[in-house]
């Protein structure tokens, strides 16, 4: 056999195959075991451990995790400890936060029975419990391939191969992928999954919905001075220093050992091509009310994701011939309450019961439209279509009409369960909303001090992000040509500014300008495969284990 010779994949069945170790993912699988103990599970993740991919803010809705796993409050290893004692919002002008007093808020948007905490501590607690069922869990491996029958239905998934090198010839570290074949199988990718996109395609699972849309979440955890902690304490702002235009806001959660989340939404639907969301969310710590807060603390972690904002109008069809998409892969996040978790883990839950119900009935690899149809009847639809129209009209109207707006729309959602709106529609793909950038002035962002703002390669640093370097290169252009003279020429470079890790750099050479990527960086965010305005980059997995290594997001 020649080093670049392909040997056969060796293959493991199994009744259900699970990919991706989230909340969704991982909830999928217990419900399966509680429903049938016998049946054959395994979940694979292309983290280098369970929770080491995971970003939330979080603030978590327990309603899910309360029918999943009941008696988790009186579990000492569920890392859920802190429980919402005050819930703020502010409206934030350069130098004043405005207070927004809490009988506006729709009750919907109350906070108080929510818990605060890290969703990859709480993957890692899913995780035990799943692995304690029997269910068997694989990190470290990416699905890279959907596996297909003869009939074009879905039978699994392969992992990538291992050892690589970058001009696709095979080290002496290489080894030949798996594949997981499965009666059913379940994607739990998260925002902007590879293989979610490929079957999304490739069944038309979006020909009834309308196009997706996305924010970027950006998210530093923080140990500050106990004299600064205000345990419980979560506040959410909108407006500086994001102009009415564009859309977005900002979270604190005071937590567990004297621990502070902030957080900084953009959403990505927005027109200016040299606005940096890393940069914003440096500026916004400096304001005024917010500074305070981290004087004589310590910054301990970095990461940064995409956040699927689409909601109900953008949720595609979610079951295909042999399998279902669950979770933020199907776009689940309620975007005015800031939270996802809850219905990643009711998606995984009642797909879970539709396959155990398909198993039983000696069914394989067919189309379990049962979830299809149930999705919007369940607590996870309604809890979507009260909020359908906040996001339309934020994007229509802007943030100081379009919050005003949406507020009023959930209200009459929720006490006579209708809309003055009906349900409105999101406008472009996020993609397609640049301006060019003649159209705006280049923005001035103040260097970093280092205490309270930072620079992006430190801040990838505290993500502990590691790939081989010596692999192909997982974010692939498709036309570099078209790169250069359009997101370079037209566009002034964008991808060095939307991009939290410093993932791209236009260098400037005798010959022209150079699109330089430097993939070891990446976070594994995908904003790029969303906000390159020709859609010309794509992101894929890369060799499994690589990536952030996030501790506690």
């Amino acid at each position: 056999m020649s080093s670049n010779e392909v040997p056969p994949r060796e293959s493991m069945d199994f009744d259900v195959v699970i990919v991706g170790a989230g909340p969704s993912g991982l909830s999928a699988a217990i419900r399966l075991k509680q429903l049938n103990a016998d049946l054959s599970i395994v979940v694979v993740e292309k983290g280098s451990e369970v929770g080491a991919h995971i970003l939330s803010g979080a603030v978590i809705d327990p309603a899910a995790l309360d029918a999943l796993v009941p008696d988790w409050r009186a579990d000492a290893d569920c890392p859920l400890k802190t429980r919402v004692r005050d819930d703020r919002f502010f409206w934030l002008t350069p130098h004043r936060a405005i207070r927004l007093p809490g009988f506006l808020m729709p009750p919907l948007m109350n906070n108080h029975r929510c818990y605060i905490g890290s969703l990859g501590n709480l993957c890692r607690w899913l995780a035990q419990k799943a692995e304690a069922l029997g269910v068997e869990i694989y990190p470290g491996f990416a699905a890279t391939d959907v596996l297909y029958d003869d009939s074009g239905a879905v039978r699994g998934v392969a992992t990538g191969d291992m050892g690589v090198a970058r001009d696709g010839s095979h080290k002496s570290s290489y080894v030949r992928g798996m594949e997981l074949r499965g009666k059913y199988t379940l994607f739990a990718e998260g925002a902007r999954g590879s293989l979610s996109r490929q079957l999304i395609a490739g069944f038309g699972l979006d020909k009834a919905c309308q196009a997706p849309k996305f924010g970027i979440g950006l998210k530093e955890v923080w140990q500050v001075d106990p004299a600064r902690h205000r345990n419980g304490l979560i506040q959410h702002s909108f407006g500086w220093p994001l102009d009415n235009s564009t859309g977005g806001g900002s979270f604190l959660y005071h937590y567990d050992d004297d621990r502070v989340a902030v957080g900084f939404v953009v959403h990505l639907n927005y027109d200016d091509p040299y606005l940096s969301p890393f940069e914003e969310f440096q500026r916004f710590k400096t304001h005024p009310s917010i500074r305070g807060v981290f004087e004589g603390g310590k910054r301990l972690a970095y990461g940064a994701r995409a956040i699927t904002e689409g909601g109900y109008q953008s949720v595609p069809r979610l079951t295909f011939p042999g399998g279902a998409l669950i979770g933020c892969a199907a776009g689940f996040v309620n975007v005015p309450r800031i939270k996802g978790v809850h219905n990643a883990m009711g998606s995984g839950m009642l797909a879970a019961e539709h396959v155990a119900a398909a198993l039983e009935a000696g069914r394989a690899n067919d189309e379990i439209a049962g979830y299809e149809n149930a999705w919007r009847e369940s607590a996870v639809g309604r809890d979507l279509f009260k909020v359908r129209n906040v996001k339309p009209l934020w994007s229509k109207f802007g943030t100081i009409i379009g919050v005003a707006l949406g507020g009023l729309d959930m209200w009459t959602n929720t006490l006579f369960g209708f809309s003055l709106f009906g349900s409105l529609s999101h406008a472009r793909p996020d993609r397609k909303t640049l301006d060019p950038a003649r159209a705006h002035a280049p923005i001035a962002y103040p260097k970093p001090d280092g205490k309270l703002t930072f620079d992006r390669l430190s801040s990838v640093f505290l993500s502990n992000t590691n790939h081989e370097e010596d692999q192909p290169v997982h974010l692939k252009v498709a036309d570099m040509t078209l790169q250069r003279t359009s997101e370079h020429d037209v566009y002034a470079g964008p991808s060095g500014r939307y991009c939290p890790a410093g993932v791209y750099e236009w260098i400037e050479e005798d010959d022209g300008p150079r699109f330089q990527i430097n993939a070891q960086n990446c976070v594994h965010c995908k904003t790029c495969d969303v906000k390159d305005p020709n859609g010309n980059i794509t992101w894929v997995p890369p060799e499994g284990g690589g990536g952030p290594n996030y501790e506690a997001m």
